[in-house]
């Protein structure tokens, strides 16, 4: 009888350790799918990317090509770039109340 009653308690025991790996493997099949999903949308998202860079590299190759053409054939004049602030401070002071912009 005694025999029976610890075998009973390990049954129990060993039903409840099987319903736990059970919800632990439901909870990683869960989450699997889901990281299957995100993995699935990083890599189309990765796929669009380097479409777009391709698309972007054969368009600056064009307008590359473009602008040696147009060198070749008459040189085209840029308007000048307008002239850059810098900086300087009126007294040693360097607060910024102190500082005024000066042109080149």
């Amino acid at each position: 009888v005694e025999k029976n009653l610890k075998l009973e308690e390990k049954i129990t025991m060993l039903q409840q350790q099987n319903e736990e790996l059970r919800a632990r493997i439901e909870q990683n099949t869960v989450i699997t799918r889901q990281l299957s999903e995100e993995n699935a949308n990083l890599q189309e998202y990765v796929e669009k990317e380097v479409e777009e860079k391709k698309k972007l590299s054969r368009t600056n190759e064009e307008l590359l090509w473009k602008l040696q053409e147009g060198d070749a054939v008459s040189p085209v004049k840029l308007p000048p770039a307008p002239p850059t602030p810098f900086y300087r401070c009126s007294s040693g002071n360097s607060s910024p109340a102190k500082v005024r912009t000066l042109r080149r």
